[in-house]
């Protein structure tokens, strides 16, 4: 179980890097088995590091989402929030900082993407509905398009050859925006699978003008209504998320060649939720989506393929 932040120094000793960095994937691999196959195509350094990164933004979300959220108030999150600076110093505070340090130190990255996150989980304190999907969108990035900012860190990207004269003073595309919408495009996802969880626990995060513009009420989502409104409904809300999706794709030929198959098949795999929703005809209310792993191990020469050719 993922614990509340403790006080913002080492309690006790602290596991060994290799020993921290085991937890990170022993953690990634029970709670995000799509997302943790993507990781097993990288270079063992960068696959490291991501189990890092997701780790830590599971121990965000758990504080909210989690057993314990209950005790969650925003002071635990700005108690959240001085541990961050504190790791960004150099210091490990939990078990699990310690291969976050060592991560900081190998791939620099900002600190501002963590600070969004937490806001976004500030955000689930108070809000249990959005009115729009701009309200939504909000959200969708600071729980989700920072990690695609905290990540761009590790993937890198093609500096290509710049030996030549007429090449030293081509500036190097950032793909932030694509990073960004698909890290949003994964949440959109998670919305749409989770509809029928989230709103047992009293949350709707479909918006709210979505729901009246196919006149579908909050009483037809509590009691799992999947009718033509419904289906309607979802097709809208499962082409927006393409959207993402697709404009995500185009910032991967921007990666370093190590970093895009992997990228392509993270992109499919979470991608191809979407594909399961449709196929249950849009319930989600007494089925959860997910790709069975026969089916994902298709995806993978998809994503080789793409990750050669485009």
């Amino acid at each position: 179980m993922l614990q509340l932040p403790k006080p913002t120094h080492p309690t006790k000793p602290l596991v060994s890097l290799a020993e921290s960095y085991e937890l990170c994937r022993r953690i990634t691999e029970k709670y995000s088995k799509t997302f943790y196959l993507g990781t097993l195509l990288m270079p063992k350094a960068k696959r490291q590091a991501i189990w890092a990164i997701y780790v830590w933004c599971r121990r965000t979300d758990e504080l909210v989402d989690g057993p314990q959220a209950r005790l969650t108030t925003p002071e635990t999150l700005d108690l959240w929030e001085k541990q961050l600076e504190t790791v960004f110093s150099g210091v490990a505070i939990e078990d699990a900082d310690v291969a976050l340090v060592d991560t900081l130190e190998k791939f620099p990255m900002d600190i501002q993407p963590f600070r969004d996150m937490i806001a976004g989980q500030q955000m689930d304190l108070y809000r249990s509905r959005y009115q729009t999907f701009d309200e939504l969108k909000l959200y969708c990035y600071r729980v989700a398009g920072t990690v695609g900012l905290m990540s761009s860190a590790v993937l890198g990207l093609e500096d290509g050859d710049r030996s030549a004269p007429w090449r030293r003073n081509q500036s190097v595309y950032i793909p932030q925006e694509e990073a960004i919408d698909l890290g949003i495009a994964n949440q959109l996802t998670n919305i749409l699978r989770d509809v029928g969880e989230d709103v047992h626990r009293g949350r709707i995060y479909l918006p709210l003008e979505d729901l009246e513009r196919f006149n579908y009420s909050e009483d037809d989502l509590l009691k799992g209504v999947n009718d033509h409104r419904w289906q309607a409904l979802m097709r809208f809300q499962i082409e927006r998320a393409r959207y993402y999706y697709d404009s995500a794709e185009r910032g991967i030929r921007a990666l370093n060649p190590d970093s895009r198959w992997p990228v392509w098949a993270a992109l499919l795999l979470y991608q191809g939720i979407l594909d399961v929703i449709e196929a249950n005809n849009y319930d989600v209310f007494a089925r959860r989506a997910f790709v069975p792993l026969p089916k994902k191990m298709l995806y993978l020469p998809v994503a080789w393929l793409r990750s050669q050719a485009l």
